[in-house]
């Protein structure tokens, strides 16, 4: 089972310059083509917390929306949404929270595919580093309460600078973190701020930042991406 991920942050619809833009982002996403993607800073932070991207041009594009209903006019959780191609199957959605003294989430996505389940993590991790160490125990720990087989991913702004360093070393035995490349500030990049990270049983085939002129003006991030294989159960 060979799957495209990818992992964006969309500031909001906000560009480079200073336009709300919510159809540049949908191209974007398009020249992407993931399988599924990961979102961050996709709902307004205040009032109602609505979507910045229309529902309906979404699933347009051939995605499904793995919906968490916290808010009526909400796709995601504090900004964190998953979109999944159709033909994978959403078993459920959850809430993940994260120790922090600012709004901060992560959306597990319970997924299947070809007869195979999956677990897929959305998140946006803190400024500070204490706080992105306890964020990542407190995910890999609601990984880790699964009983059966499940292999994971999880994709997002990990706001982590070290290619290995920092955070990143509370990925103990079992989990491969990925860094596909600097992705911000997308008009210059010189931070790898948004990782992939592989649960054990994923063979990583490829990996990158998508460099368009298009993705340079819709956010201050670029989208990451990898391609990976899952490999037999039990793995």
């Amino acid at each position: 089972m060979e799957i495209r991920f990818a992992s964006y942050n969309i500031h909001k619809a906000v560009g480079t310059d200073g336009r709300r833009d919510p159809d540049r982002i949908l191209s974007v996403l398009h020249e992407v083509n993931a399988d599924i993607v990961a979102l961050q800073e996709v709902d307004r932070r205040f009032g109602r917390r609505a979507s910045v991207l229309p529902r309906a041009l979404v699933e347009e594009q051939g995605y499904a929306i793995a919906h968490l209903a916290m808010r009526p006019d909400s796709m995601g959780w504090h900004g964190n949404a998953v979109l999944v191609r159709r033909h994978f199957e959403v078993l459920g959605t959850h809430a993940v929270h994260l120790p922090t003294l600012e709004p901060r989430g992560a959306v597990r996505a319970e997924l299947a595919h070809e007869g195979r389940r999956l677990r897929v993590v959305g998140m946006h991790l803190d400024l500070s580093g204490i706080r992105r160490r306890d964020q990542i125990r407190a995910v890999t720990g609601d990984l880790a309460a699964c009983e059966e087989d499940c292999p994971a991913v999880m994709l997002g702004d990990f706001n982590e600078w070290s290619l290995r360093g920092g955070s990143i070393r509370e990925f103990g035995q079992g989990w491969q973190p990925l860094a596909p490349g600097r992705s911000f500030p997308s008009r210059q990049p010189l931070a790898p701020l948004d990782r992939i990270v592989f649960s054990q049983g994923w063979d990583v085939l490829d990996h990158g930042v998508h460099h368009s002129a298009l993705a340079t003006a819709a956010s201050d991030h670029l989208p990451i991406w990898a391609v990976a294989r899952l490999g037999g159960a039990g793995k």
